[in-house]
């Protein structure tokens, strides 16, 4: 059946004696090209008002308006007549606003072809609408004396110190937060390891300390999205759950020697053509290999090699009882085996490393429904039971995605263990630049066609795939643990700031943490720390300062690369723990010589997971509207002289000279 925008259309429904189906178009606030659409069943109650974002047109039928809704391009609100005794206004009796159940949807869904799901749980994106929108887009001026509670999604962010899970608002901002350390392993020098148990447990703690604590804040989880540090290997038995060792992280060096060979070997073009990336043993695939060479695995009995993700995945969702084996687009395009333009893994790369490919995940978008939380994860009590899980993405892609660096040369700096530089490529993959690495920013899949903003994208340079260059600094907040942990010059990382800021300068002092060699833009596996230019009269005020240059000195570098691309960055968005630190953010501005802008919530990390699983669930509706949620905290602008900007960071180059090539 077809609608003409200004036709009533009386049709009947089981269970019901006359039921009018009202069809409007108006405009919306924002984006103001696109018109609001309802189907607005108006007798007799409950009115459900069916509401989709849809480009301008002479009319709609209703089949592809529903058609539009079960594809997740929409949220449907449902409204009961008020209790008896209710107050008039406006001589209207007032309407109370409840969330949807299937039979809303399915009373009016195309032709009655969908389904009933198991559990009579909504689909997709289905979800109720929240009080903002019901405020903005409802051509009726009721008060439901009830609200419903407030849609939230959650991140579970699985980082290399320890593990959080964080609760995002509609505002994308972070209401609550748990958190468990994990224990970091060095068997042997150059060797990191942790304990995948260990990981999976902390999740389950957190999860469910933040879960525990969503009806105080009259909360409801609508989705949950998965983030982690990249590259770290786990390998698994899928047959009994239990894992083979402990995982090998991104810092181990272990397998510096067998990258070195395969260079030697004239391999490094194809890797470099196929994935983006170099050879360098920070990546995966070289991690795996020596699982299998050395480490006594055999690809049978149900291996599984995985990221951090696809081990949190498939334990969220079953494990054994039926468990998602997967990964996203991001994390696959940092083991050396994933082919970044065809968006696959590469048979030619498997063959190379000896990888099976069936021992690995498949790969999937980083925005759409990956599973449901299992009973057997959290219990059969948990809030968070069957909330589906559909947001991954690695630390750095979640950051920049958080930071809405949505358009081609915007630009974050994450300064966690690592620094990490990410800049927006656009969605061709860029040709390849020295000392950087090319990864995939994201991929929205299907869910890009709603997410991506008024225009569907392409006029704004935007598309539902982004590729991204990216600087990787091994050491950052690390160096500031090992003066804490390592040399004891301070006792807790908050007294790294005061302490750097209570001398002038380093007075010559220039430390390299090269402690796990030098990522981009040098790749030096055996470069090693350094600190020069000691003298009697400097302290641990001097030491501690000349850490905090070294971490801009590092980022530095790597703007300075991607100068060369043809796209240089033009702003820096900063986030990461050490981001706290004013001393750092200008003396970057400075280094840089462009302006450096904090945001107001720094957890760009988990803000970027939870929200590419709100955008496949109708948390939030497009690109547009996380943009307009970003928020500014404080600015760093350039102010030292370029005469002692170059003379410091010449003083820098030297030192790292003679950090390099020493392992």
């Amino acid at each position: 059946m077809a609608l003409r925008s200004d036709a009533t259309w009386l049709g009947r429904h089981p269970g019901s004696e006359g039921v009018e189906l009202e069809y409007r178009r108006y405009p919306v606030k924002s984006p103001p090209h696109l018109l609001k659409a309802q189907y607005i069943v108006v007798k007799p109650p409950p009115r459900y008002e069916i509401v989709g974002l849809l480009q301008q047109r002479s009319y709609t039928p209703v089949n592809e308006f529903f058609g539009n809704l079960t594809r997740g391009a929409a949220r449907i609100a449902c409204w009961e007549a008020a209790r008896e005794g209710s107050q008039s206004i406006a001589g209207r009796k007032p309407l109370r606003y409840r969330s949807p159940r299937w039979s809303d949807v399915a009373e009016w869904s195309r032709s009655g072809s969908v389904a009933e799901p198991e559990g009579g749980r909504l689909p997709g994106r289905w979800g109720p609408l929240v009080a903002a929108e019901r405020e903005v887009i409802s051509p009726h001026h009721y008060s439901p004396s009830v609200a419903s509670r407030s849609p939230v999604s959650i991140a579970i962010d699985a980082g290399t110190t320890g593990v959080r899970a964080l609760v995002v608002d509609e505002r994308a901002g972070v209401v609550d937060v748990a958190y468990r350390e994990i224990h970091q392993y060095f068997p042997r020098p150059g060797w990191v390891e942790h304990d995948p148990v260990e990981i999976w447990e902390a999740v389950r703690s957190t999860l469910a300390e933040v879960a525990g604590r969503l009806a105080d804040g009259n909360r409801v989880a609508r989705a949950i999205g998965i983030t982690n540090q990249r590259e770290t290997v786990v390998a698994w038995d899928r047959g009994t759950g239990e894992p083979f060792g402990r995982a090998i992280v991104w810092q181990d060096r272990r397998t510096a020697a067998a990258c070195r060979a395969l260079e030697d070997a004239g391999y490094l073009p194809l890797i470099r053509e196929r994935t983006g990336l170099v050879l360098d043993s920070y990546f995966s695939a070289t991690k795996m290999q020596w699982l299998l060479r050395e480490g006594g695995l055999a690809t049978g009995r149900g291996l599984g090699f995985g990221t951090v993700d696809s081990w949190v995945l498939w334990n969220l969702t079953g494990g054994t009882h039926g468990g998602v084996f997967a990964t996203d687009a991001t994390n696959a395009s940092r083991t050396l085996l994933f082919d970044i333009v065809v968006r696959r893994w590469s048979d030619e790369l498997c063959a190379l490393f000896g990888i099976p490919e069936e021992t690995l995940p498949e790969v999937r978008p980083s925005c759409g429904r990956f599973g449901r939380v299992s009973d057997s994860a959290l219990g059969t009590d948990s809030p968070l039971r069957d909330t589906p899980i559909s947001g991954m993405a690695g630390d750095q892609h979640a950051a920049l995605f958080g930071q809405a660096c949505f358009n081609p040369g915007m630009t974050k700096v994450t300064f966690g263990t690592g620094s990490f530089v990410l800049m927006n490529a656009g969605p061709v993959c860029p040709e390849p630049v020295d000392g950087l690495i090319t990864t995939l920013a994201w991929d929205l899949g299907t869910e890009g066609d709603v997410a991506l903003g008024a225009d569907g994208g392409p006029s704004r340079g935007r598309s539902s795939l982004a590729y991204a260059l990216e600087g990787s600094v091994f050491v950052s907040g690390a160096g500031v643990q090992w003066l804490r942990d390592g040399i004891g010059i301070i006792g807790d990382a908050t007294e790294m700031e005061p302490l750097a800021r209570s001398v002038e300068s380093s007075d010559g002092v220039v430390v390299v943490p090269a402690f796990t060699g030098l990522g981009s833009p040098i790749w030096d596996p055996a470069a090693r720390g350094t600190i020069l230019g000691l003298s009697r009269g400097l302290g641990r005020a001097h030491l501690a300062r000349a850490m905090v240059e070294a971490m801009s000195f590092q980022v530095r570098d790597v703007i300075d690369a991607m100068g060369s691309s043809g796209t240089a960055p033009s702003v820096l968005r900063v986030d990461g723990g050490a981001s706290a630190m004013g001393l750092l953010l200008q003396l970057l501005a400075d280094q840089s010589r462009l302006p450096v802008i904090r945001p107001r919530s720094v957890e760009t990390t988990a803000i970027g997971a939870a929200t590419l699983a709100g955008l496949a669930e109708g948390v939030w509706g497009s690109l547009d509207e996380l943009g307009s949620l970003w928020t500014e905290d404080a600015d760093f602008a350039p102010n030292a002289s370029p005469a002692e900007v170059e003379a410091a960071h010449l003083s820098w180059v030297r030192a790292v000279e003679r950090a390099r090539h020493w392992g």
